[in-house]
C-alpha cells in the first residue's frame, strides 16, 4: 500500500479536454512534467491510486492533456477534475523541493472583495486536505477560505493584493 509519505504532489488535474477522457495536469513547476513516468497517483477515497498514462501532449511547459487508460469519455475525466497527482517521491529526486507550493506563494497578500472592500491578510495555507485553504487574519478573527481559481478575479503582485468575487455567507 502507498502512504502519503511515499508520494509527492507534482500537480492538479483541472477540467477535462474533449470527449476521448482527456484532461488537463496542470504541473506545480514545470521540471515536474519532465520526469518520465507511466503513472501518476490520485488519491481516491484516501487510497492513492495509480492511474496509467495512456498518452500526454504538452499544451505548455508546465501544463500536459493526459489520457489515462481505462478513462474512455468526459464524464469519466470529469470525476477525476480538481484531484491532486501525485508521484514516487524518488522519481522527483533531480526536482529541488525547496520551492513552496503554489499557494503558499501568497501569503501576505490582502484579500479584496468586488466591492473594494479589504477582507484581511492571508497568514497561512492549510494544505491538509484535499481542499486547500487560505487562511485569513481579519478585524473579526481567523477565517477559512477556499484557494480555487474559480474565486480569484485579479492578483497584483507588486500590491501584493487578491481580487476576490466569495460566494454569500462565506466572509460572515
Amino acid at each position: 500500500m502507498i502512504l502519503r509519505d511515499d508520494v509527492i504532489q507534482v500537480g492538479r488535474l483541472l477540467k477535462p479536454y474533449g470527449i476521448r477522457g482527456e484532461i488537463t495536469l496542470l504541473f506545480d513547476k514545470p521540471e515536474y512534467g519532465d520526469i518520465d513516468t507511466e503513472y501518476y497517483f490520485l488519491e481516491i477515497e484516501g487510497i492513492f491510486v495509480p492511474f496509467f498514462v495512456e498518452e500526454m501532449t504538452f499544451s505548455s511547459d508546465a501544463a500536459a492533456r493526459v489520457k489515462f487508460e481505462d478513462v474512455g469519455n468526459e464524464a469519466q475525466a470529469a470525476r477525476l477534475s480538481k484531484l491532486p497527482a501525485f508521484l514516487h517521491r524518488e522519481a522527483t529526486n533531480g526536482v529541488s523541493q525547496q520551492t513552496p507550493a503554489d499557494w503558499d506563494a501568497f501569503i501576505g497578500y490582502s484579500i479584496v472583495q468586488t466591492n473594494g472592500e479589504r477582507l484581511g491578510t492571508i497568514k497561512d495555507v492549510d494544505s491538509a486536505t484535499i481542499n486547500v485553504l487560505f487562511v485569513v487574519d481579519t478585524d473579526k478573527g481567523e477565517l477559512l477560505i477556499p484557494a480555487t481559481e474559480d474565486f480569484i478575479l485579479a492578483i497584483n503582485e507588486g500590491a501584493k493584493t487578491m481580487q476576490m468575487d466569495l460566494p454569500e455567507g462565506l466572509v460572515e
